[in-house]
C-alpha cells in the first residue's frame, strides 16, 4: 500500500510586523504530527531565541522573535 502523502490544506500566507516585533507564521497539513522543516532559502532554520517552532495536531507555526528586515 503506497504511503498517503502530505499535502498543505492552509498554505503560508504574507504577513507584515513592525521591527522588532514577533510574528507568527501557520499552515496546516493534511496530516496530524507530520514532519516540519522551517527553511528560508536553502537554510533550514533551528529553534532558538529567534525562532520558535510550535506544532499541534495539522497545524505548524513558526513564530520568529525580534523580526528584522533580514527575515523577509
Amino acid at each position: 500500500v503506497p504511503a498517503v502523502p502530505v499535502l498543505f490544506k492552509q498554505a503560508l500566507e504574507n504577513t507584515d510586523t513592525e521591527e522588532g516585533k514577533s510574528v507568527s507564521l501557520r499552515c496546516e497539513l493534511t496530516k496530524a504530527d507530520a514532519t516540519v522543516v522551517w527553511r528560508k532559502g536553502e537554510a533550514t532554520l533551528q529553534a532558538s531565541a529567534k525562532y520558535e517552532m510550535k506544532q499541534k495536531g495539522t497545524v505548524a507555526e513558526l513564530v520568529i522573535h525580534n523580526a528584522e528586515p533580514e527575515d523577509a
